[in-house]
């Protein structure tokens, strides 16, 4: 499932991240933090590989 929207993009890439090791899951808050609970590092993927271009910056549900 792609992202809806280049924040949301951004909250997966930095989940993944955390995720994977390569940044510490201290410094996860708010929608990443959650989503690097929650998530499978696959899910993630998905979402952090969306293309940016022509998302909006925030998306309400």
């Amino acid at each position: 499932m792609p992202a809806k929207s280049a924040a949301q993009q951004k909250a997966a890439g930095a989940a993944l991240s955390a995720k994977r090791g390569d940044a510490p899951k201290s410094g996860l808050k708010g929608a990443s933090k959650s989503m690097a609970e929650s998530m499978t590092e696959k899910q993630l993927e998905d979402f952090a590989h969306t293309k940016r271009k022509g998302k909006p910056e925030h998306v309400k549900d």
